[in-house]
């Protein structure tokens, strides 16, 4: 028994990484089958049954052809194939999609794959009617995979090679081993990646049937339930009713997401494994509270321009209202800065109060941010705004007092000055892909504002941002064969960054 155990094990470390992470994707596509073949949409289960089925027979031939070749590229052959998993595998994700639909193209549900990978949920079918059951649980699941591909991927792939906002702590160069994982990937490349999948995956889909069991009790319809507990893990943003307000749990079931988008601030769920220096302690955790203090801050200043409004046109607030409208606009906040994207239903009343319209430039510049290092969150990172606050801070105490000394500890003191270094290259970075891509939607067609919004969207991994950042919702099936491949590259770009693509493509870090 043990014998047999091992050698099935020793054929999983055998099989090459991307096509191991393509077979679990076909297996996952009989969940949707059987729970289309239970609503007797059998057209539907047949395309999913069948594509797990092919998927999986592409695997075990490939495989077979391949049984003999050991990879020999470490953590950097890892990052490759992650970047596979999110440009090549989403179109064989599209297939049951497309076949199942069967009113759409091949583009649109390639499309749709990309974005839910990448967690961005950015919606191409705006219809929730358009989509059966089925597919809704399809695209939540996608997502969720997604999700879980990038929590791993920050504590086996990234955080080694001192990418994904590690490299603003660590010790290592971007793109380079840390000391003593270099070494232990010669004996097993491996060994780290499975380890911290082992760890993490029973974590990720416990929270996930945490959150489910919570809505199912809050009074939430089953499909609607688990596809806003994957969404909220993956801060994917995907819903099957077109968002909150058309959740049957209400306030409560925002609440409960509330709470869980709380994981998506902070990395010290990676901190014992990560080689990064890091906080015991939550409250201690600069990500943690400068996310609350942005999220503290925003609230109150839109409540404060809501309030404005409303007086200005002659209304009153209520105290129940005004309680409403605050509790929307910090789920709002904190859903936006974690780049889930979720609106509270409670939103539009300070539309409906005051006359204002929707601050977009507000949730696009949360979306900028984005959430925790090592966690599904897109954006910036809190751990870079922290690393230039921490140095702007201290530029500002020596332009006062030229002679001092920096008095933050040496964990901190090595984020303020290599740390947002780093970070500021990386900011400058993003902006230089934000402006490229807005460049590459404008020869599209796409006009200033639109390109605007798709490109912070699409980097920010922040999806829902396309629908409310401006007046009139923009439609993604309208957008041009070229303008939605561009969408697919920011998407991609943003999920994995640019200095893990420019690792990629620097040549003296392959031959290190």
């Amino acid at each position: 028994m043990e014998r047999a155990q091992a050698h099935r094990i020793g054929l999983v470390r055998r099989l090459p990484l991307f096509l191991l992470i393509w077979g679990i994707a076909a297996l996952s596509m009989w969940v949707p089958a059987i729970y289309a073949l239970a609503l007797d949409d059998h057209d539907t289960s047949r395309s999913f049954f069948y594509s797990g089925l092919l998927g999986l027979f592409v695997v075990a031939t490939v495989a077979l052809a391949s049984s003999n070749r050991v990879p020999r590229r470490g953590t950097l052959g890892q990052l490759a194939v992650l970047l596979a998993c999110f440009t090549i595998l989403p179109i064989f994700l599209a297939i049951p999609l497309h076949d199942a639909l069967g009113n759409t193209t091949f583009l649109n549900a390639y499309f749709d794959m990309v974005s839910a990978l990448t967690t961005t949920g950015a919606d191409i079918f705006p219809d929730p009617d358009r989509l059966t059951a089925p597919l809704h649980l399809w695209r939540a699941q996608v997502g969720w995979m997604g999700g879980l591909l990038m929590w791993i991927s920050a504590a086996a792939i990234l955080a080694p090679l001192s990418l994904g906002g590690f490299e603003v702590t660590a010790r290592g160069q971007p793109g380079r081993p840390v000391s003593g994982v270099a070494q232990s990937e010669k004996v097993d490349p491996r060994g780290r990646l499975m380890r911290v999948a082992r760890t993490l995956t029973p974590v990720y889909a416990g929270l996930t049937a945490v959150i489910w069991l919570l809505l199912l009790i809050a009074g939430e319809q089953g499909l609607t339930a688990i596809c806003h507990a994957m969404s909220t893990m993956a801060t994917s943003g995907i819903s099957p009713v077109g968002g909150l307000e058309g959740a049957q749990a209400g306030i409560t079931g925002e609440a409960i997401l509330f709470l869980f988008l709380f994981f998506a601030l902070s990395r010290l769920t990676f901190s014992t494994d990560t080689a990064m220096t890091g906080y015991s302690r939550l409250d201690k955790d600069p990500e943690f509270r400068i996310g609350l203090m942005i999220v503290l801050s925003v609230a109150i200043l839109l409540f404060i321009r809501v309030w404005a409004g409303v007086n200005e046109i002659g209304n009153t607030m209520e105290p129940l209202q005004a309680l409403n409208v605050i509790w929307g606009m910090t789920f709002t906040a904190l859903s936006f800065l974690t780049t889930a994207g979720f609106e509270s239903a409670n939103w539009n009343d300070a539309q409906q109060l005051s006359g204002l319209g929707t601050p977009g430039l507000i949730l696009m510049g949360l979306a900028l941010i984005g959430g925790g290092v090592a966690t599904t969150a897109g954006g910036v990172k809190l751990l870079r705004v922290f690393a230039l606050y921490l140095n702007g801070a201290r530029e500002i105490d020596r332009l006062i007092y030229p002679s001092s000394v920096s008095g933050v500890g040496g964990g901190n003191r090595r984020i303020q000055s290599d740390g947002a270094f780093i970070a500021w290259i990386f900011l400058m970075m993003f902006a230089l892909t934000a402006a490229a891509f807005n460049l590459l939607l404008a020869a599209t067609g796409a006009g200033f504002e639109q390109a605007m919004v798709l490109t912070v969207a699409a980097l920010s991994t922040t999806g829902p941002l396309i629908e409310l950042a401006t007046d009139v919702p923009l439609r993604l099936v309208d957008l041009s064969e070229g303008a939605k491949l561009t969408m697919c590259a920011a998407m991609v770009i943003g999920r994995l960054e640019t200095l893990a693509i420019v690792a990629m493509i620097t040549p003296t870090l392959w031959r290190g």
